[in-house]
């Protein structure tokens, strides 16, 4: 096992990674608060005029995203600082932080429009609409929606969830106001009043949208699979050495947005020499990183019989013996010592698999039956990008 950096720096900032990605965050988080400030402004003024719930609850909200972006600014710097002693790999992870505090703040605002619009439900007041009052919230729509749609896609662009929490959050935003603009005019052709009904019935979706977005976010934190794309692309660079017959064991640490650690096993020959690994594994951190800003903190090495016919004819019948299994993914890091009589190898058996262990047990059988005389080690492994 060969575990280091060579010098590669350990977060993206370090890693000479554009900082415009910082930079492109605060700069649209800022225009996001100068529009929902502006929005907010207008929504209170016509909701107060208008006795309107509804509008009175979608300028409170504005004022709640103004709050998200300047949550999204703080988070981004502190997100950027220079990795330290005590957070050696960085604090790219409270991004995530931020993105969970704006899903709050999401929930907090449809739960609270939702005890306003039952408390107006319960006592009703008459709205007064005037045609200003409603040219203002129709174009709240259209900025809403415009501004909803930009933010969310710069967020996917530089890969902010705080963004696109925002982004989603605004076009959810542009549907209260639309609603709110549909229970005017139907109140002005019908003399019913909506409002209160609809308030309550917007306040759900907006508490929906909270609990997938805490969701979503939480399970960042909490650690999921490799992207399975971001995988296959650093194997394949991996194995374009002609060294390197094989890559396996990839695993990918996530410390904040584009800030990757990993490991990765490769099967090389038996004839290579020390020498020849030590360039090699550097080749190789070098490629992954600069072709995928991924660090490669650890190579570990399978050596691969390639001397002796008998044993690579024995290799062969043990993958047709672990193959014939369904369950079973990959079998990787096959040695075999004739003189001791020991055979090793790693499976790759998938989470579909009702119990992975039976299946485990079943491969270490049948190959222990073809091959009684020898001592078998057998490690089961996982494959953390399984689709």
């Amino acid at each position: 096992m060969t575990d280091r950096t060579d010098g590669l720096p350990v977060n993206a900032a370090a890693a000479g990674i554009p900082d415009s990605r910082e930079k492109t965050i605060i700069r649209t988080s800022i225009i996001g608060i100068v529009a929902n400030v502006f929005l907010a402004v207008f929504k209170a003024a016509v909701g107060l005029m208008s006795h309107s719930i509804a509008i009175v609850l979608d300028a409170v909200n504005n004022i709640s995203d103004a709050g998200s972006s300047l949550i999204t600014i703080i988070g981004t710097k502190l997100a950027g600082m220079e990795p330290d002693k005590k957070h050696p790999f960085g604090y790219g992870r409270i991004e995530y932080l931020s993105a969970m505090i704006i899903s709050v703040i999401v929930l907090y605002a449809g739960i609270t429009s939702f005890v306003e619009s039952v408390k107006k439900i319960l006592h009703p007041e008459t709205p007064d609409y005037t045609p200003v009052s409603l040219i203002i919230v129709a174009v709240a729509v259209v900025v809403k929606i415009l501004l909803g749609r930009y933010v969310k896609r710069v967020g996917e662009r530089v890969n902010s969830d705080s963004l696109i929490n925002s982004g989603k959050d605004a076009m959810l935003d542009a549907v209260i106001s639309a609603s709110t603009l549909a229970a005017a005019v139907i109140f002005l052709v019908f003399h019913v009043s909506l409002e209160a009904w609809l308030g309550a019935l917007i306040s759900v979706v907006i508490i929906k949208s909270g609990i997938e977005m805490l969701r979503d976010t939480i399970s960042q934190i909490l650690g999921e699979r490799n992207d399975p794309e971001l995988a296959r692309s650093i194997r394949q660079t991996v194995i374009s050495f002609p060294e390197v017959q094989g890559a396996y064991d990839l695993v990918l640490n996530n410390y904040g947005p584009d800030t990757w650690n990993g490991s990765i096993h490769i099967e090389v020959p038996d004839t290579c020499s020390a020498d020849q690994l030590d360039r090699l594994i550097r080749s190789i951190q070098t490629a992954v990183y600069k072709q995928h800003h991924v660090i490669l903190t650890a190579i570990g090495v399978y050596s691969v019989n390639t001397r002796d016919e008998e044993v690579i004819e024995t290799r062969r019948k043990v993958q047709e013996i672990v193959f014939s299994h369904p369950h079973v993914k990959q079998i990787h890091g096959f040695y075999l010592v004739k003189e001791q009589k020991s055979m090793r190898f790693d499976i790759v058996v998938s989470f579909d698999a009702k119990d992975r262990r039976a299946v485990y047990d079943e491969v270490v059988a049948d190959v222990q039956k073809a091959f009684p005389g020898y001592t078998l080690q057998v490690a089961m492994d996982t494959d953390y990008a399984e689709e």
